[in-house]
């Protein structure tokens, strides 16, 4: 069995296909959990850190699946060749992350592979360029593993361009529609955030800008939590 934590369990669920590329792969554990559950029939688990490059090299060997998990030294989608592989995983990076890597590696998905993408924070980076680069949000989770909280938005290539509005951006269009209680614990504490740094800046005229700023945002926060007055 390969060790894998339940943040890559919930990634795996949505991998179904015959070539996977695993970017930022670290010791290749979700590529081998997805072959070893026959979810995948190739991979490519890439790794731009040596430390991590070999340690994935080791663990493909040690599986004795050298032949079909090619664990590749290299900076984002820089791995793969165009349409090389048909789905596509990133995780346990931060979300503008995430979204360099897919904008600077776009040339690489001209056969609209799956992207599976899970970001520790600032997920709307992540969606903003999925939109920009013709993707749409298909299905999104949010969760808690060992007291963090993860995003996981799975986006396949849309047939007409998807307009996402700022709050599905921010929040997420799936996850709009089902604020489950991961959801508004997490955008409670950001709402218990922002109105104490709102309370400290209070009176300042010098902090105006930033007054208005947070003060737009507390009320965006409060119509997704459906706090009222």
């Amino acid at each position: 069995m390969i060790p894998l934590n339940n943040r890559l369990k919930t990634v795996a669920q949505y991998i179904n296909h015959e070539v996977l590329a695993d970017i930022g792969s670290d010791h290749a554990y979700l590529p081998l959990y997805a072959l070893e559950n026959n979810q995948i029939k190739r991979a490519v688990a890439g790794e731009v850190v040596k430390g991590p490059f070999e340690a994935a090299v080791n663990n493909v060997s040690k599986y004795g699946v050298e032949n079909v998990i090619d664990v590749r030294l290299g900076n984002g989608l820089e791995v793969i060749q165009p349409g090389e592989v048909d789905v596509i995983t990133i995780c346990g990076m931060g979300g503008p992350l995430i979204a360099d890597i897919i904008w600077t590696g776009k040339e690489k998905l001209v056969n609209a592979p799956r992207l599976i993408l899970q970001s520790n924070i600032h997920s709307e980076a992540v969606r903003k360029t999925l939109v920009t680069i013709g993707y749409e949000v298909i299905a999104e989770e949010i969760m808690r593993d060992k007291n963090h909280t993860y995003e996981i938005i799975v986006a396949e290539k849309a047939e007409t361009f998807v307009n996402y509005s700022s709050k599905e951006l921010k929040f997420g269009p799936i996850l709009l529609n089902n604020k489950s209680e991961v959801f508004i614990e997490k955008w409670d504490r950001e709402y218990q955030h922002l109105v104490k740094v709102l309370s400290t800046i209070q009176n300042n005229p010098v902090h105006a800008e930033k007054h208005k700023q947070l003060t737009e945002e507390i009320l965006i926060l409060k119509e997704v939590l459906g706090y009222v007055d």
